[in-house]
């Protein structure tokens, strides 16, 4: 096979072959893997080679014609957990607003964003959307409201229990959901690890230095937050910023939409630096980032857009997160979830007795417990925490109508 081959002449070639049989031949392997070999070359010296990965916590025989990066964005996006986000509150609750941003499609917003940058920085864009495609997947029904209910919650029971949504994305991938009917999709070290990393809560965040020293004991969803060192990859790095870049603008589009706030005046952009329009903020940020981290071992902003950006995300806090209409709803959710974590906690304490409910949200749950990983393989985990699995894998509508199954039958 000659090592002159073009990807173009590789590829038509590959696909040639595919069409002539129903199992791929070793010649296409091999043809494929070159192409694989060669595009790992090609890439910035600070990205992240396929052939480098660290693999799987199960090592497995990568024998497609997928890498590894891509066979995980497959078992990410064919996951029950990522179908449920298209029915998930990203900030605003208003299910008959089809223009309403959902979880869904914040996470394809960042996936595009991440993805233009590391395209433009020759990185691995298929690690990059590996990562942006799962990074929510942990979130709650009604977003972070939901998030803040079940952590107060859990540490009423026990002040060592907590809930963040990136370490329970990292639970949900790692144990709860299935792949050829086993449980956790086995994801490569790279994607778990900018799935739990991907934090864009940090507006001060300026520079983001790959974290290459980490083990696999520091992707652990039993470290808090706060304990938790940054990416370790430059394309981990890249979806944190995206987040961000994301929901800035997009979340006052929104407000308007809702009507939580009159005009774009009621969030003072910086304009004439930033932009006025989620597409100008985008843009800006975007180009600014790539204009200071090319050619660079780290992922960084200027100092004067890293400004803007936090100035607009603390207006957005102000004006937006805290608005009076916002919070309202937030109560109407706090009180759901908090119903439901009470029936679904004292049903857990007696699982034959739920079995055997008149009401159908009960048995659901009971089923949902003799059914989960840790219970069949008799692990000691803590009662709260299989409410808290439950809940938090609900849609926004799933939730309601158990709230309303349970407390108005």
């Amino acid at each position: 096979m000659s090592d002159n081959l073009s990807f173009q002449d590789l590829y038509a070639d590959s696909v040639a072959c595919l069409g002539k049989s129903d199992k791929i031949s070793e010649a296409t392997k091999a043809k494929i893997k070159m192409l694989q070999a060669q595009k790992d070359k090609i890439l910035s010296v600070n990205a992240t080679k396929c052939s480098e990965s660290r693999g799987r916590i199960v090592q497995e025989d990568d024998g497609d014609v997928r890498n590894c990066f891509e066979r995980d964005m497959g078992r990410i996006i064919y996951s029950q957990a990522f179908r449920r986000l298209k029915h998930k509150t990203q900030v605003f609750f208003n299910p008959a607003n089809d223009h309403i941003c959902s979880r869904l499609e914040h996470v394809l917003y960042v996936d595009y964003i991440a993805s233009t940058i590391g395209s433009a920085l020759n990185l691995n864009v298929d690690l990059i959307k590996a990562i942006a495609l799962g990074h929510d997947i942990g979130h709650t029904p009604f977003g972070h409201s939901g998030e803040r209910v079940l952590n107060k919650k859990l540490k009423e029971i026990d002040p060592k229990l907590y809930f963040e949504h990136e370490s329970n994305g990292l639970r949900v991938l790692n144990i709860l959901e299935k792949h050829n009917e086993d449980y956790g999709l086995n994801l490569t070290f790279e994607v778990r690890d900018g799935i739990i990393c991907h934090c864009g809560e940090y507006y001060d965040e300026r520079k983001l230095v790959p974290c290459t020293d980490k083990t696999e004991d520091d992707l652990s969803y039993l470290i808090p937050k706060k304990y938790r060192k940054g990416p370790a990859t430059m394309e981990g790095c890249v979806v944190r910023f995206a987040d961000k870049i994301a929901y800035v603008g997009r979340d006052i589009e929104d407000a308007l939409r809702t009507g939580v706030i009159a005009s774009e005046f009621d969030v003072p952009v910086v304009s004439d630096v930033i932009g006025s329009s989620n597409s100008e903020i985008i843009n800006f940020l975007v180009q600014d980032i790539i204009e200071n981290s090319i050619d660079k071992g780290c992922i960084m902003m200027s100092d004067h857009a890293g400004d803007a950006l936090e100035h607009t995300l603390k207006e957005n806090v102000a004006k937006i997160y805290t608005a009076g209409k916002v919070k309202t709803y937030e109560k109407y959710c706090d009180v759901m979830l908090e119903g439901l974590f009470d029936a679904y906690y004292e049903a857990v304490k007696n699982l034959e007795k739920a079995e055997d409910s008149k009401s159908s949200s009960i048995r659901k749950f009971a089923e949902f417990v003799k059914n989960h990983p840790e219970y069949k393989a008799g692990i000691d985990t803590p009662l709260p925490i299989y409410v808290s699995d439950y809940i938090a894998g609900m849609t926004d509508s799933f939730a309601v109508s158990s709230f309303n199954e349970i407390y108005k039958s």
